[in-house]
This record gives structure tokens, sequence and C-alpha cells, in this order.
């Protein structure tokens, strides 16, 4: 499952080592507009998740196909994003310092739906806890933090629609590394041929194949704030 930052010439079946692509313009006009949905790469194993990181760090992580190393720190939180797009503007295609390196993490679907079900929201949300004081206990408990941002245009412009990222801290962090990833990908060669493609013809832009992702428990999906609306699985 490994594979090199190295560019690729995309067509009409392209594969980027484990990752499908496919263009983005397709992709967009079946992914639903508003409201906050997971769009994820999945199969019925394993989902998709992306990280960015220094140039070290991704090489330690592709070498044993998991984070770790001196330079990881396990006593961080650490973000993860199904959602290509929402990576792609938080690392600014990959140019932001300590984000040059792009990571394709391919997790265990049981490991991401256990990261699901310990989400507590950053922030207060009334239909959930019973108080702030409940949702800070909550909060101080759990190894994970959910947050619904804007999800993101190609041009870094935010839409309408929203994107989950989870923080994940403590014995979960450890778990997602060392029980639950199956694969690690550096995908950085592919991200600065679509940011030069970007630039050049958006219409010719091709992202990481990804449709809506709902949990196998409605009561987690529930208390993620997944709203409804068409899922493949």
């Amino acid at each position: 499952m490994r594979a090199s930052a190295v560019a690729v010439t995309v067509t009409e079946s392209s594969k980027l080592g484990t990752i499908e692509i496919a263009p983005y313009a397709e992709q967009a006009a079946r992914w639903p507009a508003a409201g906050r949905h997971i769009l994820a790469q999945f199969d019925a194993e394993t989902v998709v998740v992306y990280q960015a990181y220094r140039p070290s760090i991704a090489r330690h992580a592709v070498a044993h196909q998991r984070l770790g190393g001196a330079e990881f720190s396990f006593g961080r939180m650490s973000w993860i994003k199904p959602n290509f797009l929402w990576m792609m503007f938080r690392s600014g295609w990959g140019t932001k310092q300590d984000q040059e390196a792009v990571l394709a993490i391919r997790v265990r679907r049981s490991g991401f739906d256990e990261i699901l079900a310990a989400a507590v929201p950053s922030g207060f949300v009334p239909a959930l806890y019973p108080s702030e004081e409940a949702w800070k206990a909550a909060l101080h408990r759990s190894d994970v933090r959910l947050q619904w941002d804007p999800d993101h245009h190609p041009s870094g412009a935010p839409v309408t629609r929203r994107a989950i990222q989870l923080g994940l801290r403590g014995a979960t962090l450890r778990r997602f590394a060392e029980q639950w990833t199956v694969g690690v990908e550096d995908i950085s060669g592919f991200v600065a041929e679509q940011r030069d493609i970007l630039r050049r013809d958006r219409d010719a832009l091709w992202t990481p194949r990804e449709a809506v992702y709902r949990p196998g428990d409605a009561e987690v999906a529930r208390r993620v704030g997944i709203e409804e609306g068409d899922a493949a699985s």
C-alpha cells in the first residue's frame, strides 16, 4: 500500500496508488449542495482520511505505514479530515509550512466509526447536553473532538455544505496509528500537479473520488450531527 510523492497522468479510470480519483466537476454535480455531510472515499472495510505534515514526518509514516517517529508527538491533538478539499484548504494545497506533505491514510471502517461514536463537539450543543457543565465534562472525558466547518471550493471559497474534521488525542490517537491504520500513501505529487492545473484550467481538475458516508449506527449519526441525505455504502 505504499506510494511515493510522484505526479500522475490521470485518465478516465485512474488510480493514485490505492486512491481512486475522478474529475472534480463530475463529483461536485452529485454531492449535496448544503448540510452536514461526511464526504469520503470508502469501501466495505476502510475509510480514507487526510493529514498534512512536514516531509520528514510523512517519510517515516510511509516507510512504517503508520504515524510515529521522533518528530511526531502522541502528546498533542492530531486532526483528521475525510474530505480531500477541506485538507487542501487547510494546507493551502500543500504550500503551508509544515504541511507540505499530504498523506492519504486508510483506516479500518470499524475504527473510524468508533472515533465518530466517541466524538464530542468543540462547542456546546444544547440538543445533546443538558448543560454547559455536562458538555464540558464530556469534553474532558473524550479523546475525540468534533468540528463542522464550511466545506470549500477548490479555489478556497467557502460553500454552504459543511465538512467534518476530528481531533484525536491520547489512547484514541494511539489506536488510530497502531491498530486502525492499514495503509499510508504520500500524495503530495498529485496535490502539486492538481494545484498547477487549478491555476490553468479549473475544468480539468481531478480529486479523490468521494461519496456521502454514514456510520452504521443511526444514533451515532444523530449525535455527530450528520444530516439526512443519499449515502453510498
